[in-house]
């Protein structure tokens, strides 16, 4: 087997992964994310058509009708429409908009749902999602401690936390609605994530153990060029269908596909050169995977 030298880049790597931290940091702390109504609170108004509806024209009758800002969508069909309006609207102006939509057009409206969304509603959703993801980072570092060694459980977080920031600074970067699917997709990420971590963890562990002559750096890189195929086939395969999803999957899981897909291939690169690069940062070594033997073990096993 030819063995990549992955380690051999881990210096470029990190400044790779350091600006683009840097990037999303600067990117979240002066444009912020563009938050969705779950967190920012507004009126969600579901309408069916006897026909396909035309969205310009919807959006040209609620703007003329005083409904600035709202967002109007298909929803699963052509005939179904999600209209989203601002915080600022109550239930009562999303049924009033309801009669608009009724009064400026030929086809037959009707009302699927409408929802009401509060301010105060939406920053407790914002606040749990944020302790959320801090919970399940801390679940994460726990288990790899318990699993592994407390070494590897730092890298594991490294790179989790590396792939939340790089996904949420590309968000705010580009500008996309931030809302629950999103979140939703965020946590999905740090489980892709932390299993392909997991993986690559286990396999220098064992290599650890087998290849006692091998420095820290040989282990790694073998062990990286043992499992990139495995990688390579699954990242492949589920960005196929992420792609396929954000294509045709219409534009209630638009978000949640485009999350993934950023999430999904940062997390492949993450698995590779963050947490193996920190854990060689951290000093690994076979001592440190060494299996404690109990006293007396060895005389006992001599007794027949």
């Amino acid at each position: 087997m030819r063995v990549i030298n992955f380690m051999g880049r881990r210096y470029l790597a990190a400044i790779f992964s350091a600006l683009l931290i840097l990037t999303a940091i600067g990117s979240l702390a002066t444009r912020q994310l563009s938050w969705g109504l779950d967190f920012t609170g507004g009126t969600l108004v579901e309408v069916h058509y006897a026909e396909s509806a035309d969205l310009t024209g919807i959006r040209s009758t609620l703007e003329s009708g005083g409904y600035a800002g709202a967002i109007v969508v298909s929803f699963g069909t052509d005939r179904d429409v999600l209209i989203r309006l601002p915080a600022g609207y109550s239930d009562a102006q999303g049924a009033q908009m309801l009669e608009l939509l009724r009064n400026n057009g030929e086809d037959e409206v009707e009302l699927r749902r409408i929802e009401f969304v509060g301010p105060q509603v939406g920053d407790e959703l914002r606040e749990q999602g944020g302790l959320a993801m801090l919970l399940a980072l801390g679940l994460v570092m726990l288990y790899i401690a318990f699993r592994f060694q407390f070494k590897f459980a730092v890298g594991a977080v490294v790179a989790l936390v590396h792939d939340v920031l790089v996904t949420l600074g590309f968000f705010s970067i580009i500008g996309m609605e931030f809302d629950l699917t999103v979140l939703a997709a965020l946590l999905a990420v740090i489980g892709y994530s932390l299993n392909d971590t997991i993986v690559v963890s286990d396999r220098i562990r064992e290599n650890f153990r087998k290849l006692r002559r091998a420095d820290p750096l040989e282990v790694v890189n073998i062990s990286l060029t043992e499992t990139l195929g495995r990688t390579l086939v699954t990242s492949l395969t589920t960005l196929l269908v992420l792609v396929a999803l954000a294509v045709f999957g219409g534009e209630m899981i638009h978000g949640f596909a485009i999350a993934l897909i950023v999430g999904v291939a940062i997390g492949t690169y993450s698995s590779i050169y963050v947490a193996s690069n920190v854990l060689l940062s951290l000093g690994v070594s076979k001592d440190d995977l060494i299996i404690p033997v109990k006293e007396g073990a060895d005389q006992d096993s001599l007794v027949p």
